[in-house]
């Protein structure tokens, strides 16, 4: 296993079947519960890719999110956000927090909406690491 993606979802169940297809895909799965540690593991880890869930306790995907693609060191890391909510929703928040001063931040290099079907995840990851 080579590439290494981290799962960040509040959801256990989502997490397994994130894990699950991570591994599918023959990449190195790592796992964090919410956006703090999601951060932590980042930080260790250096993941290739971050399946990141929006809604969590303690710190949101979104702010996760924007914290990654404004911190120079972590802005290349690929980004597949995985959420029950629309796109639409997610890029109003980022628009919203830009409005209030913090800096603009690109669009996700993915966005898929719960619940996704195996073969979008797999067919996402790959041609985003390939």
């Amino acid at each position: 296993m080579g590439k290494k993606v981290l799962v960040v979802d509040d959801d256990p169940d989502a997490r397994l079947f994130n894990i699950t297809v991570v591994e599918e895909c023959n990449y190195t799965p790592l796992e964090a519960a919410d956006g703090e540690e999601g951060l932590k593991l980042v930080k260790q880890e250096k993941p290739d890719l971050v399946i990141l869930d929006v809604f969590m306790p303690r710190q949101t995907g979104i702010r996760l999110y924007r914290e990654l693609k404004t911190d120079k060191r972590f802005k290349n890391i690929h980004i597949i956000m995985l959420s029950g909510i629309p796109k639409k929703t997610f890029l109003r928040s980022q628009k919203a927090l830009t409005e209030f001063g913090e800096q603009e931040v690109p669009e996700p290099e993915a966005y898929l909406e719960k619940p996704v079907e195996p073969g979008e995840l797999m067919q996402t990851l790959k041609q985003i690491l390939e």
